[in-house]
């Protein structure tokens, strides 16, 4: 969406296909303009954030839509969002129901958005407050009190968001169609994330409490994602493999869900997994490399931050378990043949943290460097799991499998046990052709994307059932012979089912 100027009227939101629909083109200056600068939210920062300053004058389109995506990811990473669910019950002064949600997001789509505010806030039929609840945002606390325009910023954003979206295909719903669409396709995409893998005891990242990052606050980062930030691991690599330990592979196990990717591949249905997870655990279930895009890597492999050797990651675990920092081999024997004088080696130091951080440093770890670390110059390199850390380019593989292959040829679409948080892979799903049918399969549903099925609850539970219902033997060690599943539809919703295993 494009930054607006409030004088001038020239609001603008970008549909899709890139297409910009102006909301006002006449010449009076509108009474509720749907795009405003973030000055006109009424604060001057979010939870203790600055907002960027965002020009009023000047012609540069270029620098106002970098400006107002900076103002959009600074809302989208500090709004709490309200999924279908919390809809159900709310309703009241200040929350839309979930069948009020829903018709005003057919509204909006039926009428576009210029019409649709002026017969909604504009009109004064409903506070711009409460209607953000009918786009997936609720209201914060920080502008608790304030006028309702004050909300008009907040509202812009969830408009643009809504119409960004998929259209669900309402020809699907129920677990039968899911059932026949996995029965028929013949090319599916399936991604998946950190929710295949729990069942084996490796923790997921975002669950509340559980997940990885909720553990890290010894660590003193500002944001627990600071652990693969390559910046920091550059910095002072000790925090990542404090948490390393934790996340190894150390298991040739896969789970049931696992093992239902790996039947789609035997029955000659499987495009292309594209996973998120750095457990390798794909490869250990059979996924071949040609249909296997490990988009945020694995320890598969691992290579020097230095000079750029490379080994199997397994060559690094031993000194990782015993918390070691790993060294590259190369890098030493380099200094080896240099015959580095005792008084030129020393212990790396990074003064450049704060205190907090050197606490987690490498004096944190239960050892020191690995056992070559009498060669622990500062000219030697860390060795580093290829896994792609924030601020590291994706494989180029990723790119260019999902635009020159995959688009055209995807017949279904299964996300399984991710919350589609993490970008450029949570634009896959977007990114596709939306008569495409698309399901989702994890224990929590997601509000900025419409599936048009729903199957909440255990991974391995789900898979299970949808094989028995296509009369596909799915053995595993970890489905009980007898196991019986209860359906049920949520309520308020036509394709939304909860999954429970029978006491």
């Amino acid at each position: 969406m494009e930054v607006s100027r409030l004088s001038s009227g020239q609001a603008a939101v970008k549909m899709p296909a890139s297409q910009v629909i102006d909301l006002d083109d006449s010449d009076t200056e509108p009474s509720i303009p749907i795009a405003l600068d973030a000055k006109r939210v009424g604060i001057s920062g979010v939870n203790g954030i600055d907002l960027p300053d965002v020009e009023e004058s000047g012609d540069e389109e270029d620098e106002d839509s970098a400006n107002w995506d900076e103002v959009e990811s600074l809302f989208e990473d500090t709004l709490e969002e309200m999924d279908d669910q919390h809809l159900t019950t709310a309703g009241g002064p200040e929350h839309c129901t979930l069948e009020e949600a829903n018709a005003f997001r057919q509204q909006l789509r039926t009428i576009g958005p210029e019409a649709f505010c002026a017969k909604t806030v504009e009109a004064g039929t409903i506070t711009a407050k409460k209607l953000l609840t009918a786009f997936g945002l609720r209201p914060p606390h920080f502008l608790e009190g304030s006028p309702d325009d004050a909300y008009y910023g907040l509202l812009s954003l969830g408009i643009s968001r809504e119409l960004s979206k998929r259209i669900k295909l309402p020809q699907y719903n129920t677990i039968d169609d899911a059932v026949e669409l996995i029965k028929k396709s013949r090319n599916i995409i399936v991604l998946t994330g950190a929710g295949i893998s729990t069942s084996l005891g490796i923790p997921d990242f975002r669950s509340k409490d559980i997940g990885l990052y909720s553990k890290l606050e010894h660590l003193g980062l500002n944001d627990p994602q600071e652990v693969f930030d390559i910046n920091i691991f550059k910095e002072d690599p000790s925090i990542f493999y404090q948490v390393a330990r934790d996340i190894l592979p150390s298991t040739d196990r896969f789970t049931p869900t696992h093992a239902f990717i790996a039947l789609l591949q035997a029955k000659g249905k499987l495009l292309t997994n594209y996973s998120q997870n750095i457990d390798n655990i794909e490869s250990v279930a059979g996924i071949l490399p040609e249909k296997l895009i490990q988009c945020h890597g694995s320890f598969a492999t691992a290579s020097c931050i230095d000079c750029k050797y490379q080994t199997e990651g397994e060559k690094l675990f031993d000194d990782i378990r015993a918390g070691k920092i790993p060294m590259c081999p190369m890098c030493i024997e380099r200094l080896r043949r240099l015959k580095v004088p005792t008084a030129m080696k020393r212990k790396r130091s990074y003064n450049s943290q704060d205190k907090k951080r050197r606490k987690s440093g490498y004096d944190a770890m239960d050892g020191d460097t690995s056992s070559e670390d009498e060669y622990d110059d500062p000219k030697s390199g860390v060795m580093k799991p290829d896994i792609t850390f924030f601020g590291e380019p994706l494989p180029d593989r990723f790119s260019e499998r999902l635009t020159n292959h995959d688009k055209d040829l995807v017949d279904l679409v299964i996300v399984i046990g991710t919350s589609l948080k993490v970008a450029p892979v949570s634009e896959v799903v977007p990114y596709l052709p939306t008569h495409i049918p698309q399901m989702y399969i994890s224990r929590t549903p997601v509000s900025h994307v419409n599936f048009d099925v729903d199957m909440l609850g255990d991974c391995d539970v789900v898979v299970a059932e949808l094989c028995k219902r296509a009369g596909w033997d799915l053995e595993h060690e970890m489905i009980p012979e007898e196991q019986k599943v209860d359906i049920r539809l949520e309520t308020g919703f036509t394709s939304r089912h909860i999954f429970t295993v029978k006491e």
